[in-house]
Order: structure tokens, then C-alpha cells, then sequence
């Protein structure tokens, strides 16, 4: 099974701590949980602007409908971490690739909360599938132009209608990882 995730976080540096992580099955089944402990001395005007501006908010996140498959968490990363090795609990007969875009923060980040990669469950590969590597193949351009390109666009030019922008969401960024996934797989079209 295909796990489409992605992470918004407070920079692109070594001490970086979580804001959100969104997480969306192959089947649609997700996790969403934004935390309350990240480091906000860490956060400039762009992260502010592009990623804290776009959370659901505690109120929010308590209004969602949870569902067995469908979680939405607010809270610290202890509580998150748990609420996430839950989820992933149902998924415990299924082989488990996680899948996300540029994913080199994104991948260690979702490591740690599990502690460390040898701390993952045995069904869960220590490896992240990396679409920007896809898209770069697909399209026979380099990594470095295919990091340039506007995800968005690119499932609009395949035909994809894409309502409700909210680029630098967690959970809308992993949506938009599967479909791009699905586009160069050929599973969708």
C-alpha cells in the first residue's frame, strides 16, 4: 500500500520541529495533525505567510468527522506520534511505502516520530519513494527543473480540476502528491 504524505516544519535546517503532517492512502483513507509544542522562534515571514496561515487550527480540527480511517489530531508530538502509530495500526497487514515530494526533510522528520528508522513497524519500508524523481523521469527534464515546477499546473495540464487551493497545507499537499503520483504511474488519467 501507497502512503502519500507531506510535512510543513519550521525551516530548512537541522533543528527544524514539525507544524503539520497530512497523510492520504492509495484508498483516500487520511491523517491530518497539526502540533502545538513546534518552535515559533523559528518561523519567518514566509512560513508564517505560506504555512501557519493555512493550518486548520484547534477549533477547526476538533469540529472534523473522524472516522476508524480518517484522523485528525491537534496536540504536541508525543501525542501526534501516538495518534499516528494508531492509524498506521490498521494498515498492519498491508506492506507500507510512504511516497512524498523532495522528501529529505519530510521522510527523517516522520521517522522520528517513531524514534528512529529501526523503530518503524516491520511492515513499513525504511525507504520514501521520491515523486520529484518521477516527475523529473516523466517529463525528461533534471531533479533540479522538475523542483521548479508548479505541482498544481502540472495535474491541471493532466487534466486534473483542483478545487480549494491550499498549497503548503500538509493534508492538501499530500492530495496533490498522490494525484501527481497516479499522472506518472499511469494510474489515472
Amino acid at each position: 500500500m501507497y502512503i502519500f504524505f507531506d510535512t510543513e516544519f519550521t525551516g530548512l535546517h537541522k533543528d527544524t520541529t514539525l507544524i503539520s503532517i497530512g497523510l492520504v492512502t492509495e484508498n483516500g483513507d487520511t491523517f491530518y495533525a497539526e502540533f502545538d509544542d513546534y518552535d515559533r522562534t523559528q518561523c519567518d515571514y514566509w512560513i508564517q505567510q505560506n504555512v501557519i496561515n493555512n493550518l486548520y487550527g484547534e477549533d477547526k480540527i476538533k469540529r472534523l468527522r473522524k472516522t476508524e480511517y480518517n484522523a485528525y489530531v491537534y496536540g504536541n508530538k508525543q501525542q501526534v506520534a501516538e495518534e499516528l502509530k494508531l492509524w498506521l495500526e490498521l494498515f498492519k497487514d498491508e506492506e507500507i511505502q510512504f511516497v512524498s515530494d523532495v522528501c529529505h526533510y519530510d521522510f527523517v522528520l516522520l521517522i522520528d516520530l517513531f524514534g528512529q528508522a529501526f523503530d518503524l513497524p516491520k511492515n513499513i519500508s525504511a525507504v520514501c519513494h521520491d515523486i520529484n524523481q518521477d516527475l523529473a523521469l516523466y517529463l525528461d527534464i533534471s531533479d533540479g527543473e522538475a523542483f521548479d515546477l508548479n505541482r498544481e499546473e502540472f495535474l491541471i495540464d493532466n487534466n486534473y480540476k483542483i478545487e480549494n487551493v491550499n498549497k503548503h497545507n500538509s493534508l492538501f499537499d499530500a492530495y496533490i502528491i498522490k494525484e501527481i503520483y497516479n499522472v506518472v504511474h499511469g494510474l489515472k488519467g
